[in-house]
């Protein structure tokens, strides 16, 4: 019963680490604590004098849990996680609910998560241990199955992906991001004018059937009406500045999940036109890119 209380106490030290692992591999809080959960389930299980280094050993068996998971929704992508419910150990002081969840995404970063789920999950796991937690090649390549130098070149194509090392910078780009910020600054306040003042008088909108609740596509210009779309409250809730094919876009992700991308076009300082896309098929062909700080 000692020996049981203290690997409890010991994993309750770990679990805000082992969490935020999960988190970033998986994008689910819900999934996260699942494999957390699934991981003390291991320890208990196992004969703890054989483990030299508990927090590494926890690190590992956190990782393999969300492996496995990230390989089964690939597998079932028609299957929808999001509301599975976890059974923690104890002490579990933050909640799963949606509005902490959309706070723990913002603070990751949207984008990041965003362009994380479109990498495969070997890519996804050897950048997230190596580049965001500083675990070296030699201890993840046994998790991924791989040589160290594979697993070396799992990361860097991860690294190239989540930084847009593929597209061809933009000279104006600080520029478009500028305008971007200013588009969605406006938004999230449901500022009228604030809106105006970015648009251009002639700008157009075009979303496609999967962004519209008619399931038809539009195309409507002008910037009085745009700026009509764009003020309703929530309209910019989980939305994030990110490169889409080397130019400053939107991807508007709630906790973490993409829903939506608005290719935005910008000509003197201003917008021209905002492409929305929710088509999964366009989105997966879309280069996305996390924007440095």
């Amino acid at each position: 019963m000692q020996q049981h209380d203290w690997l409890a106490q010991q994993f309750e030290a770990n679990r805000n680490h082992l969490r935020a692992v999960a988190y970033r591999m998986l994008g689910s809080l819900s999934e996260a604590d699942d494999a957390v959960q699934a991981t003390w389930l291991n320890l208990s299980r196992t004969d703890s004098s054989q483990i030299e280094n508990l927090g590494g050993w926890l690190t590992t068996v956190v990782a393999r849990v969300c492996l496995d998971t990230l390989r089964a929704r690939n597998a079932h992508r028609e299957e929808t996680l999001d509301d599975r419910e976890s059974q923690p150990l104890k002490n579990h002081d933050i909640s799963t609910d949606p509005e902490h969840e959309a706070l723990l995404a913002d603070s990751v970063g949207l984008a990041l998560l965003v362009i994380l789920d479109t990498l495969n999950p070997d890519e996804r796991l050897a950048f997230v241990l190596h580049d965001i937690f500083a675990m070296p090649f030699e201890e993840i390549a046994p998790i991924v199955g791989r040589s160290s130098t594979t697993t070396r070149q799992l990361a860097s194509r991860a690294r190239r992906r989540v930084r847009g090392a593929t597209t061809v910078p933009d000279p104006d780009l600080s520029r478009q991001r500028e305008v971007v910020q200013a588009f969605l600054t406006a938004a999230r306040a449901g500022d009228f004018d604030a809106l105006l003042a970015v648009l251009d008088p002639d700008v157009v909108f075009r979303a496609d059937a999967a962004s519209m609740p008619t399931h038809a596509a539009v195309e409507f210009r002008g910037a009085s009406l745009v700026a009509n779309q764009f003020k309703r409250p929530g309209s910019a809730r989980g939305a994030q500045a990110a490169l889409l094919n080397g130019a400053v876009g939107i991807v508007v992700a709630p906790r973490g999940k993409l829903k939506l991308v608005l290719g935005v076009t910008i000509t003197d300082g201003k917008i021209v036109a905002i492409d929305a896309v929710a088509d999964p098929e366009r989105i997966r062909q879309l280069d996305l890119a996390v924007l440095d700080p």
